[in-house]
């Protein structure tokens, strides 16, 4: 206290005299001062408090790009190498689980149809191309299975839909879902794997009825569905691979608040430019 005394009067008398005032020698004053916190360390104390506001605001989820972008947004002037050393001298790191793929082999493979986008994931305009696929979650009542439909244009979920069982009402689900929201005209591409649930005269009769064109996978090729296997290692790294599941009940309202509040709102992507799914169609839209 008596150190802090004379530096707060130090600018209008002589820090001698202030010493010889509280009984402390100018020596022990000095060596007080230079372990007191630089101003650059100051500024990194406040900055790595922001950096960890934005860690928990987006779920842990993001690297130190997409933080240093975060907040450039909110006007917090910083440079990308320095959020990313205070990021790592602090232990600050993205959510991420080593990912383990199980395939399901289909050695019925008749009534496929063609591959219509050879991995040309690039999409001009909204609704033109839909990627749907299904995976499996673990909880302690058993497997929940997600299926889900994405615009390749947005990368925005436009459908999903979940059952206990992979029957052919989950992938329905999540597709007419998504025509429901998007009333897409005719002529989209729907691209999916070689399912037989997307194979199924049902499915086809909905999708026909829409004007949608079916694409499908090469046989056993999943980098040709890749948009949509991003997608699911995604949520999984993110939230799945994070939560004690109990039940399906708690699996599915956590999933729908990770698509419809973060996901497709709140999360940026790096392949649209730094903007989340709703930005971008906005800007299309010249919303």
């Amino acid at each position: 206290m008596r150190y802090a005394f004379i530096d707060q009067h130090r600018q209008h008398y002589p820090v001698t005299r202030l010493c010889r005032l509280v009984e402390v020698s100018r020596s022990g004053y000095h060596a007080w001062r230079q372990r007191l916190p630089s101003a650059r360390a100051k500024r990194d104390a406040q900055l790595i408090t922001e950096i960890r506001r934005v860690h928990v605001e987006f779920r842990q989820a993001y690297g130190y790009v997409k933080t240093w972008r975060t907040l450039q947004s909110r006007g917090i002037a910083c440079g990308k190498h320095r959020v990313a050393r205070l990021r790592r001298e602090h232990g600050i790191e993205p959510k991420r689980v080593k990912r383990q793929r199980t395939t399901v082999e289909h050695h019925k493979m008749e009534g496929a149809a063609p591959d219509l986008l050879q991995r040309h994931f690039t999409v001009d305009q909204p609704n033109r191309v839909w990627a749907g696929d299904m995976t499996f979650i673990r909880t302690r009542e058993g497997w929940l299975h997600l299926a889900v439909m994405l615009d390749l244009y947005s990368r925005k979920v436009v459908g999903y839909a979940t059952d206990s069982r992979p029957g052919q009402a989950v992938h329905l689900g999540a597709l007419q879902m998504a025509i429901k929201a998007r009333r897409p005209e005719a002529g989209l591409i729907h691209h999916t794997d070689r399912g037989p649930q997307y194979r199924s005269g049902a499915y086809k009769e909905v999708l026909a009825s829409s004007g949608i064109q079916a694409s499908m996978n090469g046989r056993k090729v999943p980098q040709d569905n890749a948009v949509a296997e991003s997608f699911f290692s995604t949520l999984k790294n993110e939230l799945i691979h994070h939560v004690d599941l109990g039940s399906r009940a708690q699996a599915i309202a956590l999933i729908t608040d990770y698509i419809e509040q973060f996901y497709n709102r709140r999360r940026m992507h790096e392949s649209l430019g730094y903007r989340t799914p709703e930005q971008f169609e906005k800007q299309y839209r010249g919303a």
